[in-house]
């Protein structure tokens, strides 16, 4: 038997009704299968081109340069490397909460050159979170891609005055020359950014919904490429940053076109236009505080929240305690017989 999900394009209000008819609670079950099997980054056939609209403040990846192709018998010291977002800008000031950025560092024997990698947002975060709601256009605007950056020295300042910069392992030139394969593949089928992690609750055994997409889970899947490669780690503590809203079972709403389109449904549609739009650039800081007391109301006094995740829309039944910012370690890997990527 086929199962099929059935798409509650309800109003907001109407989502518990939804999912609690007999005739829907089948379906339900269904959806649940789609959130396990989409609640990760979808892996693409190939890196669209971005629209000249979305455009950053701060040029992506300026000085980036080609992976070099090292020689095989090269000694390749490699290290994390961890500073508050938006260091150059704020300083330390992200860091107090413990809101941080993640790259990896390499150093050859040979040359002594050194480089650094590391995958972000093209156009910043906020786009990677919010879209944007354009004139003439029904459907939101996403300007939500991020990619892999590669380029040479280590800013040793940068990631020591208020970060870390610690040696985790040693590869060898060929390990490195096969990871540069892998990163390639990573980098042109895993193109979209995803700010939040999704989950059931604060305990840590708790079902996560969607899982975030973002600069940690680029170098925690570099880690373990390398593990299977064969590199063997250091005893070293790595924490991460997640930002996590707490959630009831997500409900699936549909994609662009069927949601937007001509036969889309037009109620639901301006539901999430309308759900978007306190999100927007502030001009003045009134206009912030009106749009957060409207936030306030839509996420946390009626539990609302719509999350575009793998080109679709899902309605979030926002609860207790509804968004958390957590440091939390994530061990360096061991090695696996089966090979990420490539």
């Amino acid at each position: 038997m086929t199962c099929s999900c059935s798409v509650c394009s309800l109003s907001p209000a109407s989502a518990d009704a939804c999912l609690s008819s007999p005739m829907n609670f089948v379906h339900s079950e269904c959806c649940s299968v789609w959130i396990t099997e989409s609640a990760f980054g979808r892996r693409f056939d190939y890196r669209p081109k971005t629209d000249p609209y979305c455009q950053a403040r701060y040029t992506f990846c300026p000085t980036g340069s080609a992976v070099p192709v090292m020689k095989e018998e090269d000694v390749i010291e490699v290290y994390r490397l961890q500073a508050p977002v938006w260091e150059f800008k704020y300083g330390d000031l992200l860091g107090h909460l413990k809101i941080m950025h993640d790259a990896v560092g390499f150093k050859s024997a040979l040359t002594g050159k050194n480089y650094t990698m590391e995958w972000y947002e093209l156009f910043q975060l906020g786009n990677c979170t919010f879209p944007h709601l354009r004139p003439g256009m029904d459907a939101p605007f996403w300007c939500n891609q991020g990619a892999a950056c590669f380029y040479e020295g280590i800013d040793d300042a940068h990631w020591k005055e208020n970060g870390t910069l610690v040696l985790v392992t040693t590869i060898s030139g060929a390990m490195f020359n096969e990871m540069a394969k892998w990163v390639k593949y990573d980098n042109e089928t895993g193109i979209y950014y995803e700010t939040w992690t999704v989950q059931a609750s604060p305990d840590k055994k708790s079902t996560v919904w969607f899982d975030s997409y973002e600069c940690s889970k680029f170098i925690l899947r570099t880690y373990q490429k390398l593990a299977d490669l064969g590199a063997v780690f250091n005893k070293v503590q790595t924490n991460y940053t997640s930002i996590i809203l707490f959630s009831g079972e997500p409900i699936y709403l549909g994609n662009e076109t069927s949601i937007f389109g001509p036969q889309g449904n037009k109620t639901l549609a301006a539901a999430i236009r309308d759900f978007y739009y306190p999100f927007k650039p502030h001009k003045t800081v009134r206009e912030f505080f009106v749009d957060l007391l409207k936030i306030i109301d839509r996420v946390i006094l009626n539990h609302e929240f719509y999350l575009f995740y793998n080109l679709e829309y899902w309605f979030l039944p926002m609860k207790f305690p509804y968004l958390k910012i957590i440091y939390e370690e994530v061990p360096l890997p061991v090695g696996s017989k089966a090979s990420v990527g490539v």
